[in-house]
């Protein structure tokens, strides 16, 4: 099937030749994310930001306290690159780690002022990086492709049980 194409109907026994790689939605959102992921690396070079951190960062700066478990959901991080780049973002004063009150045991993670600046610093190019996805995409199609997300999403997680 031409690249171009749309599969004629949806059978649970088609291949990958017969969707093709230009209606196979895992391999779009793959491909869309590892160019988005490059050009926001390449756009913040100058300030030192792997992925992981630039995540991290702004994943705090929307929802503090969260455990490394949860952070590295959010981040879409694993949790072994997570706790390497919490202990350099700490010892960098970006972060810090309190004890949960209601359990002495875990540790909650929260952006230090330094951590907040360093957000506020590349926040904008991340926002241009993400406007620029959206190129030629008018509102009301931007609002259907998140609800698609968002559903796909919770289709992901119902796995994850």
């Amino acid at each position: 099937m031409a690249e171009d194409q749309s599969p004629e109907e949806d059978r649970p026994d088609q291949t990958l030749g017969e969707i093709g790689l230009w209606h196979f939605a895992p391999y779009l959102m793959n491909r869309i994310m590892g160019r988005y992921n490059a050009n926001l690396q390449g756009s913040v070079r100058a300030q030192s930001l792997t992925t992981a951190k630039m995540r991290t960062l702004a994943v705090l700066a929307v929802v503090p306290g969260l455990t490394i478990n949860e952070l590295s959901v959010y981040a879409v991080t694993e949790q072994s690159t997570m706790s390497r780049t919490l202990e350099a973002m700490e010892k960098s004063g970006l972060i810090r780690r309190e004890a949960r009150a209601s359990d002495a045991r875990v540790r909650e993670i929260y952006l230090t002022d330094a951590g907040r600046a360093e957000f506020d610093a590349v926040w904008p190019t991340m926002y241009a990086r993400y406007q620029e996805l959206f190129t030629g995409i008018d509102d009301a199609e931007r609002a259907a492709f998140v609800g698609t997300l968002q559903k796909m999403l919770k289709n992901v997680r119902l796995h994850d049980l």
